[in-house]
């Protein structure tokens, strides 16, 4: 749990406001009293919102106080990237850090796609074996689930672009 302390509007928890009140004892639970004699707000939880783009990211800042009266967590939408210089000069724009994450992201998504093809491909091997007649559907499916890497949505898949097992 958080407060805020009315005399200046910074956030603390409960072991800080208790560090800050060191010849106070303090109860098991505080309720609008001890808030009142502390000078104290709670500070109450609010939803995360979701970013508004993808290259954007929620971060906590704060609190503010909503309608009623209360306060609660304060959230801001910021970019993930920007123009960067590094130390020799070099600079990197902004939609080049989006590129290269980007890629980092698809690259990690295709690790995960052909993680789970190999594992549906491991779970028909056994009708490859030499005393079972392989179906001509198991050998379609078989071959569709090596052909994923080729989708046009690759690899970004839904449930849909998978082949369904005979």
């Amino acid at each position: 749990m958080e407060y805020r302390l009315q005399s200046d509007g910074t956030l603390k928890n409960q072991g800080e406001i208790r560090k800050l009140n060191p010849n106070v004892s303090f109860p098991r639970v505080w309720d609008a009293d001890v808030c009142a004699d502390l000078k104290i707000d709670p500070v109450l939880s609010a939803p995360k919102p979701e970013p508004s783009a993808t290259y954007k990211q929620v971060n906590r800042n704060g609190a503010v106080q909503d309608a009623s009266g209360n306060w609660v967590e304060a959230y801001i939408e910021i970019d993930m990237f920007a123009d960067t210089t590094d130390k020799d000069g070099v600079k990197t724009t902004k939609a080049e850090h989006e590129t290269a994450y980007q890629k980092r992201l698809d690259a990690d998504k295709a690790t995960d796609v052909r993680t789970e093809r190999d594992g549906l491909l491991a779970g028909t091997d056994w009708q490859g074996m030499s005393d079972v007649t392989m179906s001509s559907d198991m050998t379609t499916y078989r071959q569709a689930l090596r052909d994923i890497t080729a989708h046009a949505d690759f690899p970004i898949l839904t449930t849909e672009d998978w082949p369904t097992a005979p």
